[in-house]
């Protein structure tokens, strides 16, 4: 059946306005009746740390670029054999950086001159023995390590005590937005939304205090104090108050 001209562009014009006034109704903004009140609110828990990270590592010089590795590869056996002796695993055992930079001597009116090779090899280590932390260090020392970064202490699964925090952080939320609501005459009627910091899901660390590196043959072990760490989550919350 064939439809008139007229018919059909009746048609498409009742379409075209049926479509248009879908799209309308899809895009209008959502009405809120009442004020929106954003709270933003930290909660903090804390917790002793369960896992300890180092770099360390040897630093060699000698005249030739092959005496240089050749000293340092040696020490570095023994380093990792000491830290095996000590029972780190493995696994958490793990090249970090390893370098071979020539040496200069530099005079006036001079093009420089090479004098030795410096050879690095750094080691990244891990481990859970905390209370064990100053032997160790001390072990490395005597055994050829002339570097130490650290220690790191860690909390390795950090999720429960995180989850606290956020726990803590929305009722600390609703207290001030009852406050707030108070204050303005009004009361909370609902929450509209809660967004997180990213920043609160970075690798919680915290740099140990200690002692006694350099001296590390005498009879007193380095001491290494762990303490205790914060763990913070930082909400953005908004609430929706009425009268």
């Amino acid at each position: 059946m064939r439809l008139p001209i007229s018919s059909l562009a009746a048609l498409a014009t009742a379409t075209l306005a049926s479509v248009a006034a879908s799209a309308q109704i899809s895009s209008a903004p959502v009405l809120i009746d009442g004020t929106v009140l954003e709270v933003v609110a930290e909660g903090r828990t804390t917790r002793a740390p369960d896992l300890v990270t180092i770099n360390t590592g040897v630093v060699t010089q000698a005249p030739t670029a092959t005496a240089a590795l050749t000293d340092n590869a040696g020490r570095v056996q023994r380093v990792v054999a000491a830290l095996k002796a000590a029972g780190v695993a493995d696994r958490d055992i793990r090249s970090a950086n390893i370098s071979l930079q020539p040496q200069y001597r530099y005079a006036d009116s001079t093009p420089p001159v090479i004098t030795g090779y410096q050879a690095s090899n750094t080691i990244s280590v891990r481990f859970r023995d905390i209370g064990r932390a100053g032997t160790l260090l001390d072990a490395l020392v005597r055994e050829g390590a002339n570097q130490i970064d650290g220690p790191n202490f860690l909390i390795e699964k950090p999720e429960t005590a995180l989850d606290e925090a956020r726990a803590y952080a929305v009722a600390k939320a609703n207290v001030r937005a009852a406050l707030y609501a108070r204050i303005a005459g009004l009361r909370v009627d609902r929450m509209l939304s809660i967004s997180e910091n990213p920043a609160a899901n970075a690798p919680i660390t915290i740099t140990a205090m200690r002692e006694n590196i350099a001296g590390a043959a005498s009879a007193s072990d380095t001491k290494v104090i762990p303490g205790e760490q914060d763990v913070t989550i930082r909400l953005s919350v908004r609430f929706l108050l009425k009268k």
